[in-house]
């Protein structure tokens, strides 16, 4: 406590420094948040090819969509650390110009990424913690709250969504099922041909792993 009870305000160097740690703590997060779901998304493609070789399709398309699911986890998680790195960034930027300039500059860089990192459900409670200790920093100039994107027309979402099944389908089974992916323009046929694998799944741990997979899944999804 200062005088007259007050708090006295923090050191603006040991605040950088201990947002970046917070940010590095939470990219490390992240990382071990996509190997978790792609250790699952690999019992999901050992469990789709098995249930191919029995033909079983409505196991093959539902397995397809939890593959799905997954990519897409991963690649929001990706895009999620992609605006923590550009933070950390801006921190050592900051950093800088308080040694020459003696105080934090506000910052248009660090205000959208902090916007875009409160939309993800994850950072969302850190990242508005984070926002407001910037704001009375100086850095932002406006609370950050969490808004939801847009959303597109269902039916569109729907046969997106279906394209990507069928092509998950096409990689996994090696063009036994699904559709195969429209070749990039220029492209032949060839190259966009599933690519045979030598490798020999565990009959054994497919069947048993199976149920614990899906709920593994949802709950890291969720």
């Amino acid at each position: 406590m200062g005088l007259f009870g007050k708090t006295a305000s923090k050191d603006p160097k040991e605040q950088v420094n201990e947002w970046t740690h917070k940010i590095r703590k939470e990219g490390n997060q992240l990382d071990r948040q996509i190997r978790s779901i792609q250790r699952e998304e690999e019992k999901v493609k050992r469990a789709l090819k098995q249930a191919a070789t029995k033909n079983d399709r409505d196991t093959c398309v539902i397995l397809a969509k939890e593959i799905v699911g997954a990519r897409k986890a991963i690649n929001r998680i990706y895009t999620s650390k992609a605006h923590l790195n550009s933070v950390q960034l801006q921190m050592k930027t900051q950093l800088a110009t308080l040694r020459v300039a003696g105080s934090l500059q506000k910052s248009t860089e660090v205000m959208q990424a902090m916007q875009n990192l409160v939309r993800y459900p994850e950072l969302a409670g850190i990242m508005r913690d984070m926002s407001k200790e910037m704001m009375k920093a100086g850095i932002i100039d406006e609370m950050l709250e969490e808004t939801m994107d847009s959303l597109e027309d269902s039916e569109e979402l729907e046969e997106d969504a279906q394209k990507e099944v069928d092509k998950v389908l096409w990689e996994i089974t090696e063009g036994k099922l699904g559709e195969a992916p429209l070749p990039p323009q220029g492209a032949s046929i060839e190259e966009v041909q599933p690519t045979p694998t030598t490798a020999v799944d565990d009959d054994e741990d497919i069947e048993k792993d199976l149920q614990e997979m899906q709920q593994q899944l949802t709950s890291l999804r969720s």
